[in-house]
């Protein structure tokens, strides 16, 4: 029995209710609750917060460490307007003591979860709609606005509804080629863009338990895109040994309650899944690659948070090894952090990768948001690991994206059209 009576709470009941202002243990989906995240992020890309705190004449911010500024949309600079917010943050840090990610690091969410930063039941917010990710290591990561990030700079609060729960159960082994990002895309095609609107997402099941944590960490970030607010992956031993690893300590555990209700309660056998592919324009219109096999590329890219980690560039490595991008294709990558990208280098998958032909990038989200780096002309395709392929998001509005996993897009960079990555891996 918990805090709350007989009541059996989802992951995001539990820590909402671990985290309400008032003490009283407890919250239900639907409820309107005062918090106190935490930690928080914010970005380059939305730091209107930083600006909206200074002008308001507040002189501390209220949860000190806490706090993580990060510079990785823009990142190096691309305009004065990137340079003058970079320098906005860098004296925003200097001033309150908060943590600086700065242009070279990578992506926000892969170096917090590259620290250990989230832990299982924590609630942590951020100005971008991929802080879902921190999921992956069983905390509820929450996208917020402006206005709430302002707030909780100033009183370390913000207020949050309850959301309801959908809970995704997968069975089965994966076959070599087939990985998180096609079980990602098999719920996306399944729920759609708004099957789980407002929701906390809970990915279960052996097949999710035999995962790594970079790949547990896709199925976090992709949530978003059926419309939910937050996300959880099951937290397990591969969780625990990972923080301990990362942070140097193994905190408990953090679970739903068993019998806890959910609005969705879906269930998936990946065995005889094949690699998936989403094509234009939305990343619920999902294919087999045997759907899609055959459409011509201009632009290959690996990388955004939803990929670039050394796993991924080791996957593509492999493909390439001994192998050419095809002529007219450029196979641009990106690593989601420093260390992945010293990683890659060490372990040589970076030379085989240039040698090959393809383009690094600095680490951060490169071409994903069509900022620069990488941008699509008019009537380009482009095949990438991301997360989203709406029009323009990469540039032209008549340019095509189709999301894969890395083994797809890096086997798609080889054949110069997408390709199934079984037939380079023995599958």
């Amino acid at each position: 029995m918990n805090r709350a009576g007989s009541y059996r709470m989802t992951f995001a009941e539990k820590v909402l209710a671990r985290t309400r202002v008032d003490g009283s243990g407890s919250a239900r989906a639907g409820e309107m609750l005062q918090v106190r995240p935490d930690r928080s992020i914010t970005l380059d890309a939305d730091a209107e917060c930083l600006v909206r705190f200074e002008e308001l004449g507040l002189d501390t911010v209220a949860p000190g460490g806490r706090v993580v500024a990060a510079m990785d949309h823009y990142a190096p600079a691309e305009s004065v307007r990137s340079a003058n917010v970079h320098a906005l943050m860098r004296r925003f840090a200097a001033r309150h003591g908060v943590e600086l990610f700065d242009v070279g690091s990578g992506i926000t969410h892969q170096l917090m979860v590259e620290r250990g930063y989230p832990k299982p039941g924590e609630l942590i917010i951020g100005t971008d709609s991929h802080t879902l990710s921190y999921g992956c290591l069983g905390a509820f990561g929450a996208p917020v606005g402006a206005t709430d990030m302002t707030a909780y700079l100033a009183t370390g609060e913000i207020w949050m509804r309850v959301p309801e729960s959908a809970r995704l159960s997968f069975d089965g082994n994966l076959s070599p080629g087939v990985y998180g990002k096609d079980m990602v895309l098999l719920a996306l095609g399944d729920l759609g863009t708004d099957g789980a609107l407002y929701q906390s997402v809970e990915w279960t099941g052996q097949a999710v338990h035999d995962l790594s944590v970079s790949e547990r960490f896709v199925l976090a970030n992709l949530s978003v895109e059926m419309g939910a607010k937050t996300a959880y992956v099951q937290v397990d031993e591969v969780t625990l040994r990972y923080l301990a690893q990362a942070a140097g300590e193994e905190p408990p555990a953090f679970n739903p309650d068993q019998g806890a209700r959910y609005v969705i309660d879906r269930k998936y056998d990946v065995s005889s899944l094949p690699p998936m592919v989403a094509a234009p324009h939305l990343p619920s219109n999902v294919h087999a690659v045997d759907e899609t096999e055959g459409v011509t590329i201009d632009q290959a890219f690996l990388g955004t948070c939803a990929s670039g980690r050394l796993e991924d560039l080791e996957v593509a490595a492999r493909i390439l090894q001994g192998r050419k991008v095809a002529p007219g294709v450029r196979f641009l990558v990106a690593p989601a952090s420093s260390g992945a990208y010293l990683a890659a280098i060490e372990a040589g998958f970076a030379a085989t990768l240039v040698s090959a032909g393809a383009t690094l990038l600095p680490p951060g989200c490169g071409p994903c948001a069509g900022i620069h780096a990488g941008v699509l002309a008019d009537g380009e395709v482009c095949i990438s690991t991301g997360n989203r392929n709406f029009r323009g998001r990469m540039g032209s509005r008549e340019a095509e994206i189709y999301l894969a996993s890395a083994a797809t897009v890096a086997a798609s960079a080889v054949r110069g059209k997408i390709a199934d990555p079984r037939e380079f891996m023995g599958g």
